[in-house]
This record gives C-alpha cells, structure tokens and sequence, in this order.
C-alpha cells in the first residue's frame, strides 16, 4: 500500500464534496442541472495495482425540475427535457440556458438578469406562423393598427304580431319604425360610427310577410347607400316564419370621418341569415368584425412559443415565437456560469425550432423550471463523500504507521 493511492482518493472525494456542495448551494437556482463525479480507476502497465483513483468527468443531469407557476408575465418555463433557451449575451455570443426568468430592458428586449437577449423567429407573409430568420425578441410597443368594419352580422326575431306601419319612415318618430337595433362600427382610422338599423313592419305580399330595414349614422352626417342605391333594404318572410329573401345586404358609407378625419369610405356586408318572424317579441344578436386602435398593455407566452401582444382595445396579435435549440450531446456542453451553456464540437451543433416541432419541449408562460437538485439525495450523496474521504485519510494514516515500524526495526 502506497500514500499515492490513499492521496488520489483523498482528492477525489474532496473534488465530490465540491460537486455536492455546488449542487446544494443551486437548489433554489432556476434552471440549474445538477452535476456528479464519475470515478476512474489509475493503472501503470508496469503494475498489478492499482495506483489510485481520478475524476474522470463531471457529468449534468439534464432532467427536468418541477414546473413553478410565478405570475410573471415574461417568465417562460421550458415544459420538457429537449429544448435550451437562446440567448445573445453582451458581447453578440450565442449562450443557451434553461432559466426562463426574463425581464425587459431600456431598447424592449426580453433579457435575463445577466441581460442576455433571448432570440426567436419573426412571423412570416401569414402573420401567423414563424419565419426562419433568429433575431432578438422585442416588445410590440407601439399601437395596433384598427380594423374597419366590414362585415356585421345580424340574427334577429321580428315579431309578427307587431302592427303594420304605412307612414313614411322617419328616425326622429318612433311611431314610423317598429324595432332599433344600433351597432357600433369603425372605420379605417379606428374611429367609432354607431350605425342603426330601423326595421319597419309592411303589408305583405301574398303569403310573406314583408320588413323594410333602414340605415342611418348617429350624426347623420353621411348617407348609407344600400346595394348601390339610397333607400331601404327589403325582407321577406314565409307564413312559417322563415326568411325567404333579403338574406345579404351591402351598405356603402363614404367618407365617414368627414373632413376633420379622412377615413377610408365603408363598405359592409350586412348578413342577415337565420332571422325569423315569429310571433313573439323582438330579440336579436349581432357581431361584427371592426375594432379601433389600441395600445400595448402586456404579452402572453403560448405553449408553442408564440408571444402574444395583448392591447388595451382587448384584442390581441402574435408579435414573434420564441426558439429552442436542442444538441445531440447535452454532455459536451460547457456550462460558462450565470446558468448558461456554450456548444462545443463535443455537444455538436444546435437544433434550433419553434417549441413544439421537431421533438423539442413546449413551453409554459408565467412560470419557471426549478433546480432538479435532489436535496434529500445530495445529502445522503455527502455523507458517502465524506465516509470516503475519511477512509482515504484513514488509509494514509495506516501506511504511515507501517511506515514508522519499519524506521523502528532494529
């Protein structure tokens, strides 16, 4: 027995211990893989024993840790085993981490307390789905762009029972109309126009019943042209209740914003499918498809990466899709500090998608990935450390007490 051996085992345990205690000391770390030693043994050709032991490698384990829910709105967990966040440190290098905790700094990127920018794909010709080119992920600041109206939707319930109108229709005299029905409408600048629809009761016509419907802005300011021409739009009902005709309608406003705000002229397809005239009160839904400008208000993370803008006009729009990148030897990363990853030829290159493809993990927003250090499992990982170590120093005191009897001799 040599102290070589005893010696090469004392190291190796206190490089164990090292290990241990960085993982213990990352527990709380978000993101943070923990590590462990893997032994070698030491031979000489030359010899039948052993010359002791070495640390051969430090080996991650890249498992996932518990998903915790934060209410962040810029924290983002990866929500499985494949898949690195990437990031662009202060100096334009490519890091990879696994720490979703991501803020915004001065220029309204998503950065990382170390302020490294986390990257993704812009959105192609669709709008909806990701391009191919990696830039860094900005907030959507500025306003978004309104919606005119063009297309309403109207289901309504004309009660048959109501008394026929043969006064010449007039929007100031409620007795010229039967029902009303406003609908808020925008224009191309976003601006509001309230647009009613005055439903008139007329004699009918053999075995239908007939309704008139007339449009009229709530300034009163611009005529709406239906189907082309000024007047009203015609209905028909069968004795079953059913429409019959006047299903579709198209009204025609222009310049509804007058001179002070020159809007695009309207045009809106009125659709009045699934309207009925039964003899029971009037009653009616409505959508219609324009909205008005709105400012930035926050952002959401979808589970395949999409960053959805949300604004102050209740609406929200996709502003990007956060990448993942993923490598076929997690081993042969090199960790760098601050809970970051660089590749090597070892780790070969990234795979980098859109969360959810290509086998990468999805994503979960308002919450962040957990340390995997196993604490009740590093302690017991400690204790069997330090019975080695104290055996190894146990074994140097031995050889040192042979030692001592052999200078002794006499």
């Amino acid at each position: 027995m040599g102290f070589g051996q005893g010696l090469s085992g004392l190291n190796a345990a206190s490089q164990d211990l090292d290990i241990i205690g960085n993982n213990i000391a990352n527990s709380s770390t978000v993101g943070f893989k923990a590590a462990s030693a893997v032994f070698a043994d030491v031979y000489a050709q030359s010899q039948a024993a052993g010359l002791g032991v070495q640390v051969a490698d430090v080996k991650q384990r890249f498992s996932v840790g518990n998903i915790n829910i934060t209410g962040g709105q810029y924290d983002i967990a990866i929500d499985g085993e494949k898949g690195f966040f990437r990031v662009l440190d202060t100096g334009g290098l490519v890091n990879y981490t696994r720490n979703g905790q991501f803020g915004v700094n001065e220029n309204y990127d998503i950065v990382n307390a170390q302020g490294a920018r986390l990257t993704g794909f812009g959105l192609a010709a669709d709008g909806k789905t990701p391009n191919t080119n990696l830039a860094p992920v900005k907030l959507p600041v500025g306003n978004m762009q309104p919606i005119a109206t063009s297309l309403i939707t109207t289901q309504a319930n004309l009660d048959a029972n109501a008394p026929v109108i043969t006064d010449a229709f007039d929007p100031a005299l409620p007795g010229t109309y039967t029902h009303m029905l406003p609908i808020t409408t925008h224009d191309s600048l976003g601006n509001r126009h309230e647009l009613s629809q005055y439903f008139v009761k007329k004699p009918g016509v053999g075995n239908e019943s007939v309704w008139e419907v007339h449009y009229r802005l709530a300034d009163g300011t611009n005529a709406v042209m239906v189907n082309g021409q000024v007047g009203p739009h015609e209905m028909r009902f069968s004795d079953n209740g059913v429409l019959s005709s006047g299903q579709f309608v198209t009204l025609a406003i222009q310049n509804p914003g007058g001179t002070a705000t020159p809007a695009a002229d309207m045009s809106i397809d009125v659709s009045y499918t699934g309207s009925t005239s039964f003899g029971s009160d009037f009653a009616h839904t409505f959508t219609q498809n324009g909205y008005a400008t709105g400012e930035f208000a926050s952002i959401s993370i979808a589970n395949d990466g999409a960053i959805m803008a949300n604004y102050t006009n209740g609406k929200s729009q996709i502003a990007g899709f956060i990448a993942l990148a993923n490598f076929a030897n997690l081993q042969g990363l090199k960790a760098v500090g601050g809970n970051a990853w660089v590749e090597t030829t070892a780790s070969g290159q990234p795979v980098v998608g859109q969360p959810g493809t290509n086998g990468l993990a999805l994503l979960k927003g308002q919450a962040v990935e957990a340390s995997n250090v196993d604490m009740s499992q590093e302690l017991v990982n400690m204790i069997v450390a330090q019975r080695t170590y104290q055996a190894n120093a146990q074994s140097i005191k031995t050889q040192d007490q042979i030692l001592q009897t052999l200078i002794s001799l006499r």
